[in-house]
């Protein structure tokens, strides 16, 4: 598949916004395995690192979650404005 990533701004960052957009139209829907670090790398052209550094960031926002050994998942989140104070 080939995409147009921007190379004057972080891809890492372009490739998390992609995934969080697949996440919010459903193609990963809650509880689904997004793809692994060599998925990324070979979907995306980028070197395993840069795939890394997109998981360990989804992981920070709490959109997804690792199981070691078995894959990455997608996470329910809290609707924002859901009355927080």
């Amino acid at each position: 598949m080939e995409h147009d990533l921007d190379r004057t701004r972080p891809v890492w960052r372009q490739i998390a916004q992609l995934v969080i957009e697949r996440i919010d139209d459903g193609t990963y829907p809650i509880g689904s395995r997004v793809p692994s670090v060599v998925e990324l790398s070979t979907e995306f052209g980028v070197a395993a690192s840069t795939a890394q550094k997109v998981l360990a960031h989804l992981k920070a926002e709490r959109v997804v979650r690792a199981e070691i050994g078995i894959g990455t998942f997608v996470v329910e989140r809290p609707e924002s404005g859901s009355g927080q104070s």
